[in-house]
Parts: structure tokens; C-alpha cells; sequence
């Protein structure tokens, strides 16, 4: 049994740096996407970890981010420490009452569809480390993030419940799947929030999702930059695009497998697909030019020659085909990020931890509602 006492509304030991507020410590935090959420909705920073030391020197950089939207949030990171290292070698760092909340995302290839799906990936341990360290801080709240398979697969049931089962001695236990387009994010992009709030707390209170029935489109979010190949957008992704030879087609245009590499053209007319962390080369989603400046995709007519007509593959995308990689920066766009994070490491890096992160507005979102059934 885990001994349950939890941080009451004791002030952080921590230096406030002229900011009030609850305090977190984040795990398994990548570049910051989750925790820049977190700050939106009033908690302090205190402490960072994550093993990819490209992402930790992201995070600390945020503190320098000036996006009118974000400046408040960014400097809520001013002071704050972030460490590249596997956390089962910190165990000194933490303490009870360290912070009023405790967040992260433990690996979740093991659990990805998009991955092997193993039971017995190295990596699927981390969700147990995680609670860990939630056992030692005693936080008065918590917040574990990862893929929405974990929660809805049953091959991971048990994980589940024994995850819930452990959290549940010490918490109230929510367990939530969320779609990001239905927060504010230009991306469908699911996740699942296993949620420790005080167990004599009041229950959460989710408000009604803002644009469930109005999802910001990948469009709109493009266009808040400068063209591909200025300044502010000019991370040029320049891999080939190639058609595939053998494609697997679906009933949409925007799905199935139409080129190499399986980076498919976004619908800007609606959320983007799900941005993957193997984004840089010819995984990197595709922008079709000709729909950004309001005409007709010019994969639409290619899917209804294969799907439709039966016709034969092309063995080339034709010269006037406008079509291109995501940048750097519009996939930072996509998941929300600022858009002057001073992004850090080679560009395959820079992809990799936008593709891992939690989209900052929908960790905003479970973040308010945690606050919220904290401080009442």
C-alpha cells in the first residue's frame, strides 16, 4: 500500500520568481507541449526530465518565447530546472511535497497502434514508474497522458486496471480519451488522461468541448505564417514526393497509402491528421498548394481515377502538381506550440519532438479542469 498522504494547500518551497500559483513537476515532458498547457492554466513549472536531450533544450528555452499569446505562459518557465536523463536514475531529485501537481507522458510505443503493440516493450514499464514518483512527491493531484489504445484496447485492460487500482489508494481516478480538434486543435489528434484528484475532492468538471462542432481547420492554422521558405516558416522539409507504385486505396483521398513513405495530403478544409513523431522525411504529412489557396486537391482527381475509373497508377506526381512537405513550423502550428519556440537540434530532431508532443491547448484544457477541482 502506498502511504497516502497528499500536499494540502501548503505554499512550494520552491522560488516563486515574482509568479504565483500551484506548482508541477513534469516527467517524461519532451519538449514542453504539455507542460506549456499546464502554465496556461496557472501552475508553476519547478522541475523537467526527459532522456532526449534535443527536447530537454527545447524545454528550457521556452522561458524565451515572446508570441503575444503565449509570453505569460512562456515566463512562467523562468528559473525552473530541466534535466536530460532516464528518470529511474533521479530518484533523489524528488521529495514529498516537492509540487501541488505532477504531469507526464510515459513512453507509449508499446502501446501504439502505430507501433508493435508488444506487452512486453521495456518502455510499457514507464506508466508504473511514472505513479512511482507520484507515490514519493504526493502531489495533491496528477495527470498521466499517452495513447488513446491504452485506454480502449483490450489488450492493455489489465494494465489499466492495475494502473487504476494503484492510483486509486492514494486518489480519485479519471480516466479520459479526448479528441484535440474538439480543444481548439487544428489536429485529430486522440490521447488518453489518466487523471489523481483528491479522493475528498469534488468530482471534475469538463465543460462542454468548443469546437467539437466546429473543428479549427489545418488551413486556418497554416495561414497565421509567413509562405514556405520565408523567414518564420523556412524549416524546409525536402524530401521527395513519389507516388506508390502499389496503393492502398480507401474511400477518402486524404487516406489510404497513395505515396511512398506513407506521408499522406492534408484536408486543410478540416482538422490535420494525427502528426507523427517519424516526421523529417517521407513520413512528413503533404500540403497540396493548389487546395491551400482555395482550389481543389490535387490528389481528389488522382484517388478518383484509382478508386473509381480503375485506372492505373501514375508513375509520377506530374510537374504541375503544387505539392509539398510540412515545415517545422507549420507542424509546430498544428499542435499549437507558439510560434517562436526556439526549437532545438538537427531537423529530424525538431519534427520528432513536435510528433511526441501533447498539443499545448488540449493540455490547457485538462489542466483547467484539474485546477479547477484542486482549489475548491
Amino acid at each position: 500500500m502506498i502511504a497516502c498522504w497528499v500536499m494540502t494547500n501548503t505554499p512550494s518551497a520552491h522560488p516563486s520568481n515574482g509568479l504565483d500559483g500551484p506548482t508541477f513537476v513534469s516527467l517524461y515532458s519532451g519538449a514542453g507541449g504539455l507542460d506549456l498547457g499546464v502554465a496556461r492554466a496557472g501552475f508553476r513549472p519547478v522541475f523537467a526530465n526527459d532522456i532526449d536531450p534535443d527536447a530537454v533544450a527545447t524545454h528550457a528555452m521556452l522561458s524565451q518565447v515572446k508570441d503575444p499569446e503565449w509570453g505569460e505562459t512562456a515566463a512562467r518557465f523562468k528559473g525552473h530546472t530541466a534535466i536530460s536523463a532516464d528518470v529511474r536514475s533521479l530518484s533523489g531529485q524528488f521529495y514529498p511535497g516537492m509540487a501541488d501537481l505532477v504531469v507526464g507522458g510515459p513512453p507509449c510505443q508499446g502501446f501504439s497502434v502505430a507501433g508493435l503493440m508488444n506487452p512486453d516493450d521495456p518502455r510499457s514499464k514507464h506508466v508504473f514508474d511514472f505513479l512511482g514518483i507520484v507515490s514519493t512527491i504526493k502531489p495533491r493531484a496528477f495527470i498521466m497522458e499517452n495513447v488513446a489504445a491504452l485506454a480502449r484496447n483490450r489488450r492493455w485492460a489489465d494494465i489499466i486496471e492495475a494502473l487504476k487500482e494503484k492510483a486509486g489508494e492514494c486518489y480519485k481516478v479519471d480516466l479520459v480519451v479526448l479528441n484535440a480538434s474538439h480543444w481548439g486543435v487544428p489536429q485529430s489528434r486522440e490521447r488518453m488522461f489518466l487523471i489523481g484528484t483528491p479522493v475528498d475532492g469534488v468530482e471534475l468538471n469538463w465543460p462542454k468541448p468548443p469546437t467539437e462542432e466546429n473543428p479549427p481547420s489545418a488551413r486556418a492554422a497554416l495561414l497565421t505564417l509567413p509562405p514556405a521558405g520565408e523567414p518564420g516558416n523556412d524549416s524546409l522539409c525536402t524530401a521527395k514526393i513519389t507516388l506508390a507504385k502499389k496503393p492502398v486505396l480507401r474511400k477518402s483521398p486524404f487516406a489510404g497509402m497513395l505515396f511512398n513513405g506513407q506521408g499522406r495530403v492534408i484536408n486543410l478544409d478540416k482538422p490535420s491528421q494525427t502528426l507523427p513523431a517519424s516526421m523529417g522525411g517521407n513520413r512528413t504529412p503533404i500540403v497540396d498548394l493548389d487546395q491551400l489557396d482555395g482550389g481543389k486537391a490535387w490528389v481528389e482527381n488522382y484517388h478518383r481515377r484509382l478508386f473509381y475509373e480503375n485506372q492505373e497508377p501514375l508513375s509520377d506526381v506530374p510537374d504541375t502538381a503544387r505539392m509539398r512537405r510540412l515545415t517545422v513550423e507549420e507542424a509546430a502550428v498544428l499542435q499549437t506550440f507558439p510560434r517562436d519556440v526556439p526549437w532545438q537540434g538537427r531537423q529530424s530532431a525538431r519534427f520528432r519532438q513536435i510528433g511526441n508532443a501533447v498539443p499545448p491547448l488540449l493540455g490547457f484544457a485538462v489542466a483547467s479542469v484539474v485546477r479547477e477541482a484542486i482549489e475548491v
